[in-house]
């Protein structure tokens, strides 16, 4: 995992710790969660486990051993700085599937940093392990064109157009909006309209 050298402290505290550079806070990161966490209620959706891939500085971690107790929480990282700070479990997402599967699987900005290779095995791991929903957010060519802010946004990235990303992805999910993706092997708990193709 030396590829992933980059992943240290000081990447950590520009992008998620310093308020003058963080990309985002810790209100902004417990809006989504609380969306998403409604979203499974409002569907009828479960959640008693979470797998975090890429759990980062455990923003969905702490979040949830506050307003969602009871949850199984697992995270996984491939910085072992994090890991050793959070306690996550030292993987890559790309060459790791366990074989438990989880009720909410989060991968927030993790698939822009894997080369084309590791993507479509990252995906279809995620889906193996996956009871149904899943939160996935990738930031891509238009992203960093028309809404990103690049002084706190990663630009060392591989930038790639959102139809990429839709074509992996669809190979095992179906999008349900808003960054939320069901998979395809288990029945939707949607209406059709809900469901995108």
């Amino acid at each position: 995992m030396d590829r992933f050298r980059r992943f240290d402290e000081a990447y950590y505290h520009r992008f998620y710790d310093s308020p003058q550079t963080r990309v985002i806070s810790v209100e902004e990161h417990a809006n989504l969660a609380e969306f998403v966490f409604a979203f499974a209620r409002y569907n009828k959706v479960e959640v008693k486990s979470v797998l975090d891939v890429g759990a980062g500085t455990g923003l969905w971690k702490y979040w949830i051993e506050k307003h969602q107790k009871g949850v199984q929480y697992t995270g996984t990282e491939v910085s072992q700085v994090m890991c050793k700070k959070h306690g996550y479990l030292h993987r890559d997402i790309a060459r790791w599937r366990d074989r438990k599967k989880h009720d909410l699987i989060v991968c927030q900005g993790v698939l822009q940093y894997l080369p084309d290779p590791d993507v479509a095995p990252a995906v279809a791991n995620i889906a193996a392990m996956s009871r149904g929903l899943v939160y996935v957010e990738v930031t891509t060519r238009q992203d960093l064109r028309e809404r990103c802010d690049t002084t706190r946004t990663d630009t060392d990235i591989f930038v790639r157009n959102g139809s990429y990303y839709r074509g992996i992805l669809s190979k095992h999910l179906v999008s349900v909006g808003a960054g939320l993706w069901w998979v395809k092997d288990r029945p939707p708990p949607f209406f059709e309209l809900e469901m995108a193709g």
